[in-house]
């Protein structure tokens, strides 16, 4: 959901945060920054009411965050409302974690404009018997072209896992790139990312579900997220702009028959976790637009 509120505020993206190596020839410059969107992915978490209304907001680092963006975001969040979360059939208050996308472009006279591109409420619960768990998983390690050339981006894996816990296939789903160049040299970093990803993915081992509607299927597919990130810059970027060039949506060849979602939500997954993909959202479901 993009919503249709936004905040001007006179401060300096434009070419700024969008990155480009040497090399790059105008014509597919210029495409590569038509792609590209400032992008700000803040966390944090929500207090729910037993009605669906936002009786809290805490944003994580506010310290961190230009105080008109961290204003914004509360004062959009504060609208939002939740279908109740129910206990036992009845409503009760609950604690939802939130990561949120902010958007921001220039325009003509040099403002920029903010919108709220996306929300996720996801949590990985690594106990849960009724879910495809971690077991053991080693991340992938960084390919040396791209962290050499400073590329950061985050990979969604697509995973098939066996009765037994152990990876009977693996593809990309999307990768999505934090540094903006010529199409070439995203093409190649994609794929880097893509096939260390997968390459490490295949050595992985899950705990299966024993309990609930699932626990007998044949498999299960399991969506990951694995982010690169230089130096672990995740953190010291939290509150700034970065380029974001979203790659191309693709399904896993196990799941041809099953229709591609544009899940504007699926990038924003928590670090580590690992997420049914045919299952419904464990988080609590958003009933307004994200702006309010």
């Amino acid at each position: 959901m993009r919503s249709s509120h936004i905040l001007a505020l006179a401060l300096a993206v434009g070419a700024a945060s969008m990155v480009m190596l040497p090399g790059a020839g105008a014509q597919s410059r210029s495409q590569v920054l038509q792609q590209a969107e400032a992008s700000m992915v803040l966390t944090g978490h929500i207090d729910i009411g037993p009605q669906g209304q936002v009786e809290g907001f805490t944003l994580d680092k506010r310290d961190k965050v230009n105080d008109a963006l961290a204003g914004f975001v509360e004062g959009q969040v504060q609208h939002w409302r939740f279908e109740p979360v129910q206990v036992d059939g009845h409503p009760v208050k609950a604690r939802t974690p939130v990561s949120i996308r902010l958007g921001g472009k220039v325009t003509d006279d040099g403002r920029q404009q903010v919108t709220l591109l996306a929300a996720n409420f996801e949590r990985y619960d690594p106990a849960s018997t009724e879910d495809v768990t971690r077991l053991k998983a080693s991340p992938p390690a960084y390919p040396k072209e791209v962290y050499s050339i400073g590329g950061r981006g985050d990979v969604l894996l697509l995973v098939q896992v066996g009765r037994d816990g152990k990876v009977i296939d693996v593809a990309t789903e999307q990768v999505n790139l934090r540094l903006a160049t010529n199409e070439a040299v995203m093409r190649r970093m994609r794929d880097k990312l893509s096939q260390v990803s997968m390459a490490a993915a295949r050595k992985w081992t899950f705990r299966v579900p024993t309990t609930g509607e699932r626990k007998d299927d044949a498999s299960w597919t399991v969506r990951v997220p694995v982010h690169f990130a230089l130096n672990d810059d995740r953190e010291a970027r939290y509150g700034r702009w970065d380029a974001y060039i979203p790659g191309p949506r693709q399904q896993a060849p196990w799941r041809a028959d099953t229709a591609l979602g544009a899940d504007a939500n699926a990038d924003l997954l928590p670090e580590g976790g690992v997420f049914m993909a045919d299952a419904a959202s464990r988080g609590p479901r958003l009933l307004t637009p994200l702006g309010g």
